[in-house]
């Protein structure tokens, strides 16, 4: 029974985030009886939103066979744009506010097509430029805002309307704002990624970039792509994370390019690139979510937080060696 393709370990390790993801949620329901509230599982998936943004990006660049340690500070880029624009930005319904976005996601943008021509064009290694790109955004969103949070106007519409949208939820459903924001995006990229070229050039790069090459497909254009993609979505994330706080932030994003790294791991992205799913990647943030949430209702210090985590990392890619033997039985 448990050779077969229908047997009972194949079915554990082709389904095993899911599973994952269940048995999380269950030991989570016995152990607090907070968590299975309305109000806490809204809440962990608003915190969740700027992560499960960056992750899409960072999932686009594995796909390809790289990397992108720049999220996190492109997230803090994002963050000090939308901030600092506010005060200017024009009274108009909500169009100011549309305004600060798209200033936001276009400098994340900027930073992601620098680090996308650095390693498309130039041939640099993935890890030197994106890591070049965190120290560089980094250093710019402190540079900006000399070191201090930069706080939301009181008297401006944009920056109201801003707040809200972190703060409140979409009248009728209970649902967060940014909540809705993150199913809409999540939504988009998996019609992209199943339904569209791009989807499947990204994908087939990663699995043989030289076949890829030598059927006429600019290969660097598509690589340079996802990493303009994955600067506007870490800035979208640093705006989305900024909303709840009303305070634009240098530190913004710090450590979230790990843990986007480890959600796509987790939902069974291959790091040698050609294998990942949007859906799978989005299941990985749910149980990095989830363990962070029981760990603080259970008022764990965040150290042993971080240990679990390696732990499920490590053991999602034992998971992944056991899938690709099953697999080849």
């Amino acid at each position: 029974m448990t050779r077969g393709n229908n047997g009972l370990v194949p079915f554990l390790v082709r389904y095993n985030i899911f599973i994952m993801l269940a048995v999380l949620v269950v030991a989570s329901g016995l152990l607090s009886d907070v968590f299975l509230t309305q109000q806490n599982l809204w809440n962990l998936l608003r915190q969740l939103v700027p992560l499960a943004l960056i992750s899409i990006g960072m999932l686009l660049v594995i796909l390809t066979g790289g990397i992108d340690l720049s999220v996190g500070s492109v997230a803090a880029i994002g963050a000090m744009v939308v901030a600092m624009a506010l005060p200017v930005l024009p009274d108009a319904g909500g169009f100011g506010l549309v305004i600060g976005v798209m200033l936001a996601m276009a400098a994340g943008a900027v930073l992601g097509a620098v680090t996308g021509a650095l390693v498309a064009f130039f041939r640099m290694a993935p890890f030197i430029a994106t890591l070049a790109m965190m120290t560089i955004a980094r250093g710019l969103a402190f540079l900006v805002s000399n070191g201090q949070p930069v706080r939301f106007p009181r008297d401006v519409e944009a920056a109201t309307l801003l707040r809200e949208f972190g703060s409140k939820a979409v009248p009728g459903i209970g649902m967060p704002w940014p909540v809705l924001l993150a199913l809409l995006v999540i939504a988009l990229f998996v019609v992209i990624m199943a339904r569209t070229k791009f989807g499947r050039l990204t994908v087939a790069t990663g699995s043989n970039e030289t076949a890829v090459r030598l059927a006429g497909i600019p290969v660097a254009r598509y690589k340079f792509l996802v990493y303009v993609i994955a600067g506007g979505l870490a800035a979208l994330a640093g705006v989305v994370a900024t909303s709840r706080t009303a305070v634009g932030t240098a530190t913004t994003g710090i450590g979230l390019e790990l843990d986007a790294i480890a959600a796509c791991v987790i939902g069974g992205a291959l790091l040698s690139g050609g294998k990942g799913s949007v859906v799978h990647t989005m299941i990985g943030v749910l149980i990095l979510g989830l363990i962070g949430n029981i760990m603080n209702l259970l008022s764990v210090p965040v150290y042993p937080q971080q240990i679990i985590k390696g732990v499920i990392i490590i053991f999602a890619v034992l998971l992944q060696n056991v899938s690709g033997e099953t697999k080849r039985t």
